[in-house]
C-alpha cells in the first residue's frame, strides 16, 4: 500500500510541460525550466525595454543606434527588465516565462498568459523609487 502512495505522489508532482532539448532557444527564456513547468507565462520583450528609463534616455537624447552609449544603456535596460521578470515569475505562480511567441512556435504549442502587464506594473514601481 505504501509503494501505490508514493507512485501517486510522484506521478502528481511530475510537471505539465517541457520543451525538447533541440526545442530549447535559451535566448527567449527569460524565467523558469524548458525541463518541466506547469504555468507558462509569456511577455513581449520589446515593449518591456521600451519602458524602462534607459530607453526614454536613448529617445531623449538621440543617441544613436551603434553608438557606445546606445549600447550600455540598452544592456543596462535589457538587465533591468530581466530582473523584472524573475521578480513577476518569484511572486506569481507562473514558473516559466518566455518571449512572446516561442510557445506558440513550438511543434506542438504551448498555451500560455501574457504577463507582459504585470512585468510593466513592476518596472514602474521600481522607476517611483
Amino acid at each position: 500500500m505504501c509503494v501505490c502512495l508514493l507512485g501517486a505522489l510522484t506521478s502528481a508532482q511530475a510537471s505539465t510541460y517541457s520543451i525538447p532539448g533541440e526545442k530549447v532557444e535559451a535566448q527567449k527564456i527569460y524565467f523558469g525550466s524548458a525541463k518541466g513547468f506547469d504555468k507558462p507565462g509569456t511577455v513581449d520583450y520589446g515593449k518591456l525595454i521600451k519602458a524602462t528609463p534607459e530607453y526614454a534616455q536613448i529617445k531623449k537624447k538621440r543617441i544613436q543606434a551603434g553608438t557606445g552609449k546606445y549600447w550600455i544603456l540598452l544592456s543596462q535596460a535589457s538587465d533591468r527588465v530581466v530582473r523584472a521578470i524573475s521578480d513577476v515569475g518569484k511572486a506569481t505562480d507562473y514558473d516559466f516565462i518566455a518571449a512572446a511567441g516561442y510557445l506558440d512556435g513550438l511543434e506542438t504549442p504551448i498555451a500560455a498568459d501574457d504577463v507582459t502587464h504585470l512585468v510593466l506594473d513592476k518596472l514602474k514601481k521600481k522607476k517611483k523609487r
